[in-house]
């Protein structure tokens, strides 16, 4: 529609206009009405002022002679069975009422083109009935309604000229601030964390706007700056990888007489081609559950117990080089119940937290993997009787590439994303993930809630 097209000031003063006009016309017509209907009863009034001197002559002086109007009154009387006693009515109306019976009545009528309102009234008399009309020209009435009604046009051309300026200025000061928002997000850097859009002391619907666009701006730098590190860690996460992968390419081109050393390269090549695999699927995972995760899962308690026992048997293959022991203990599931977490997914969580607690338990270490359900959802536990990990480093386990200042397996460790997969995973499934020292070891805490 064209209305669309205009600019919201634009609409909102065509807007106060049109009801202006609505609102206007109605109360045009409201006093028009008031007013026709007044003088409509003035000149009734006057008329029937006109007829008492007769009603009450007939009453009181029944058998006497009527007496005539006095100049300028229009009124004809007339008896039972006579003709008019007195007649001083035009000829178009004394030709209307001569005809028409006795009756207590008002209606309109023309005289030579001019309106009159005629009122009949019937007097009772010991003689008989007799028959009373009195008639008043409207042509003033007419006159003052025609006046009226210029006056109420100019008049209300006049509001609607005013309410439509008015309402313009109304809607440009209003709109103000959004202007000055737009030319202050036009002049955003979109660095600086107090650069932010103005919200006005007013408690109104454009502070509330201004405040949103804020804390979309504030998500969107976090995002921003969120990405930038992660580009920044990668990188610095692949340099090592990349760089040992060509050391030993480059030894390998060197070992091509001796079988045995080249194959000792290529293995160790071949490890660090695993490790930015690795690394390079869980960046991908990572960006696809921070990012859209597409269609909701739904993962049945049976699937659930599936993939918490290949997650067991895997991480017991890898505990195996310790003799590590990994105990298992699920509580009764409803079967009923379903969590918003895929198959994959969940057993990736369970491998990471597994994993490090493998890796964390040395030599005849013990691990416990606990599965329940209460009545907000799943409870997952993974205890370990490790060294636990730096306090100071608890409240960044969960980000992406970051590893405790000693290593609880004293190597290397991992590429620092296994935590932050499963805080995803487990947030995606609205649920969360926690870690806190034990007296021994580390406890893993995961919660998913039903569906």
């Amino acid at each position: 529609m064209f209305i669309r097209r205009l600019s919201i000031r634009a609409r909102i003063a065509i807007g106060s206009v049109i009801v202006a006009i609505i609102v206007t016309a109605i109360a045009a017509l409201v006093i028009r009405a008031n007013v026709e209907n007044i003088l409509a009863q003035s000149n009734i009034t006057l008329a029937t002022t006109d007829l008492a001197p007769f009603q009450k002559d007939l009453v009181s002086n029944p058998g006497e002679p009527i007496d005539g109007p006095a100049a300028g009154i229009l009124v004809m009387v007339r008896g039972p069975g006579r003709p008019p006693s007195v007649d001083t009515l035009p000829h178009d109306i004394h030709e209307v009422v001569d005809h028409r019976m006795p009756a207590n009545e008002t209606f309109k009528t023309k005289a030579g083109g001019v309106p009159y309102i005629v009122v009949g009234r019937v007097q009772q008399t010991p003689s008989g009935v007799w028959a009373l009309w009195a008639a008043r020209s409207a042509a003033s009435s007419e006159l003052a309604l025609g006046g009226l009604d210029r006056v109420l046009v100019v008049g209300s051309v006049g509001v609607l000229i005013i309410f439509g300026l008015a309402s313009w200025l109304l809607a440009t000061v209003a709109l103000r601030p959004v202007s000055r928002m737009r030319r202050r997000a036009e002049a955003l850097s979109g660095i600086d964390e107090d650069d932010v859009l103005p919200v006005g002391p007013a408690d109104d619907e454009i502070a509330d706007l201004a405040k949103t666009l804020n804390a979309l701006l504030a998500r969107v730098r976090a995002s921003t700056e969120r990405e930038k590190q992660m580009v920044s860690d990668a990188a610095h996460e692949l340099r090592t990888p990349l760089a040992a992968l060509r050391t030993q390419l480059e030894l390998a081109h060197d070992r091509f007489g001796d079988a045995d050393a080249l194959a000792g390269e290529i293995t160790e090549a071949e490890e660090s081609i695993a490790r930015l695999s690795a690394l390079a699927t869980g960046l991908l995972e990572l960006a696809r559950l921070e990012g859209d995760p597409g269609a909701t899962p739904a993962l049945s308690a049976q699937e659930l117990l599936t993939e918490a026992m290949s997650s067991v048997d895997r991480a017991r293959m890898l505990a195996l080089a310790t003799s590590g022991e990994i105990e298992f203990e699920a509580g009764d599931l409803a079967e009923a119940a379903k969590y918003a977490v895929g198959a994959a997914s969940f057993g990736r969580l369970l491998d990471n937290l597994l994993s490090n607690a493998v890796a964390a338990i040395g030599d005849q270490g013990h691990v416990e993997l606990s599965i329940q359900q209460d009545a907000g959802g799943l409870r997952i536990e993974v205890r370990d009787d490790g060294p636990g990990i730096p306090n100071s480093f608890l409240p960044v386990a969960f980000d992406r590439f970051s590893r405790p200042d000693v290593s609880r397996t004293g190597s290397t460790g991992g590429s620092g994303l296994g935590l932050a997969l499963v805080q995803a995973i487990a947030r995606s499934a609205g649920g969360t993930a926690e870690l806190h020292n034990a007296k021994v070891g580390l406890v893993a805490i995961v919660t998913i809630p039903n569906m």
